[in-house]
This record gives structure tokens, C-alpha cells and sequence, in this order.
């Protein structure tokens, strides 16, 4: 048998504590669990209320979501337990969370496109016209809890100009909400000069120009290739010039799949911790993989906390 895949790391992944103190320090939402029949979904919820970071809602089939609690030997009867059952559950907690009964979304055991088909149509109610949602990353290194908040590696498949602004924003304001009192941003390309034959360099040269006034209170750059964004050091060696190089706080991506296999490798490779949330809603969704152990889970439930703004 061949020895292990060389580039993964052996590190296990630890739940940021910074992130999870301030979640603890603010009102713990009533998040709603969209088909919540599955072990793995409920034990999910399970760790995050046991963790003092959410109120249960369950949605689903109501006798698979006992069944299954009871296998798992968590006592839900004073839980509220709604019945809607497959794709009638995302339906109902967009209802929920219209109506104001909850104040975050989390993934069961559904298709992620399922999950979504009832959350982002104007139809349901959760989001203003005009208003484009985004995904973002909040990924911690082994040993360290400074944040690097990745957009979007989930959602938008090749986003135009202004998905990625509105990606770009929601980036920001979660930022400020973290506490980073002015973010800065690095518009990912290949290289640092804006190319014809690059498009995405061409778009981040936008992107940036526009940031300028539409985000005063951050700093953003773009296009930058990933090592300025990463290496002060490399920047100097290019004579780049900017607040953002080897200092950022959030990469906006190009597209998902650059995203999606810079998050995978930070997961893998670098034993990084990896919180997710769909912003751009009323409410913030947390949107976590099967692959995803307990750090993961948690991270998001309480980056769901912070982002959900609720108040006393």
C-alpha cells in the first residue's frame, strides 16, 4: 500500500478561540436545521447548542428527525420540531426567518442546490431586489486565529463584476463585524498588471478603481497575484507598493473553482479550520460540508452568531 497522499497535512483542526469568544459573548440565535432527519445533521446542531451558539430549530420529517435523535441519544422534546419534509423544509425556515422566528439557516442532509433553491429566489422573501448573495470562507490557520475571510468558493460559479462586488462587500462588513476595524482586500489574479488576455486581471483593475468610493473603509487592491497577497516579502522583490501585500484579511477570488481549491488546500493540506456562510439574506446561512468535522461545524455556527447580528 502506497504511503499517504504527501500534501496532506497530519494537523487536526482546532475551532478558532478568538472567533468562538466573541460568539459567546453576544445572544445565541435560533437557528433553523433544514432537514434535520440525519445524524451527522443533528449532531451538528447538537455540538453547536451544546457549545452555547444556537437555539435548535429542526425541519424535516418529523418521526425520521426522533428517530434518529434517539439514536444518537439526544433528547429533543423541548426543541421545536416543524414538519416539512424534502424540499418543503428550505421552503419553510425562508418562512421562519421572514416572519422573524429565526435567526439563522444551517444545512441538513440535503443537496446544496436543493437547500438553496428555497432560500435565494426573490420569491422567498429573504433578500432586497437587486441584492446579489455571496460565500464567504472564514479560514484559520494551526495555532493562530487571525482570519482570512475568502470569497467566493461556494455559490457563484464565474461571477461577473458586480457578483464579485457585492461578494467584495459582504467580505468587508463581516470583517468589521469580526472586528477588523479596516479590512484589507487583494483582488486575486495571476499577476499584478491588469492584461487583455487576462480578463480577470482586467476586472480586478475595476473592482479595485470602484472600491475607492463604494469601500471607503477598507483597503483594496487588485489584480494581485497570491504571493503578494500572502508575502511582504515578495512584494518588496516586485517593488509592489501597497497596505494590502502580506497583510490581507480577505481574497476575493476570480471564481469558484480558484476559491473552492485554495480553501481545500488550506482544509487538506495545511490543517486550517474553515468556517462558511451564504451572506447577502436576511439571514446569514451556514452552509457546511459532510466532509467537515466538529472545528469546522462549530466555527460556522459561531461565525453564524456574529454575522447574525442579533440584539437583546
Amino acid at each position: 500500500m502506497r504511503e499517504p497522499f504527501p500534501f496532506l497535512s497530519p494537523i487536526t483542526a482546532a475551532a478558532p478561540r478568538r472567533l468562538l469568544e466573541q460568539a459567546r459573548g453576544l445572544p445565541v440565535p435560533r437557528v433553523a436545521l433544514v432537514n434535520a432527519g440525519s445524524e451527522n445533521a443533528l449532531q451538528g446542531i447538537r455540538e453547536a447548542a451544546e457549545a452555547g451558539l444556537a437555539h435548535p430549530v429542526l425541519i424535516g420529517d418529523a418521526s425520521k428527525i426522533r428517530q434518529v435523535a434517539e439514536q444518537i441519544g439526544w433528547d429533543i422534546s423541548d426543541l421545536r420540531l416543524i414538519h416539512a419534509p424534502a424540499a418543503a423544509a428550505s421552503v419553510k425556515a425562508a418562512e421562519l426567518a421572514r416572519l422573524g422566528e429565526v435567526d439563522a439557516i444551517m444545512k441538513g442532509q440535503v443537496h446544496t442546490s436543493v437547500f438553496l433553491q428555497g432560500l435565494l429566489p426573490r420569491a422567498a422573501g429573504l433578500r432586497d431586489a437587486h441584492t446579489r448573495c455571496g460565500h464567504v470562507f472564514h479560514i484559520t490557520a494551526p495555532h493562530s486565529d487571525r482570519p482570512l475571510i475568502l470569497t467566493d468558493g461556494a455559490l457563484n460559479v464565474d461571477p461577473d463584476i458586480p457578483t464579485r462586488q457585492a461578494c467584495l462587500g459582504h467580505a468587508v462588513r463581516l470583517a468589521q463585524q469580526l472586528g477588523i476595524a479596516r479590512p484589507k482586500a487583494g483582488i486575486l489574479s495571476a499577476n499584478e498588471d491588469p492584461l487583455p488576455s487576462l480578463q480577470n486581471s482586467m476586472d480586478a483593475a475595476v473592482i479595485a478603481a470602484w472600491a475607492k468610493t463604494a469601500l471607503p473603509q477598507a483597503d483594496v487592491a487588485g489584480p494581485m497575484a497570491l504571493d503578494l497577497i500572502f508575502s511582504a516579502e515578495a512584494a518588496a522583490a516586485k517593488n509592489y507598493i501597497s497596505p494590502v501585500a502580506g497583510d490581507a484579511d480577505i481574497i476575493l477570488s476570480p471564481n469558484i473553482t480558484t476559491a473552492n481549491a485554495l480553501f481545500k488546500l488550506m482544509s487538506l493540506g495545511m490543517g486550517c479550520c474553515c468556517a462558511g456562510l451564504v451572506l447577502g439574506l436576511r439571514v446569514p446561512v451556514l452552509l457546511t460540508s459532510r466532509a467537515q468535522g466538529t472545528p469546522a461545524r462549530i466555527a460556522s455556527a459561531a461565525l453564524g452568531v456574529v454575522a447574525s447580528g442579533v440584539r437583546l
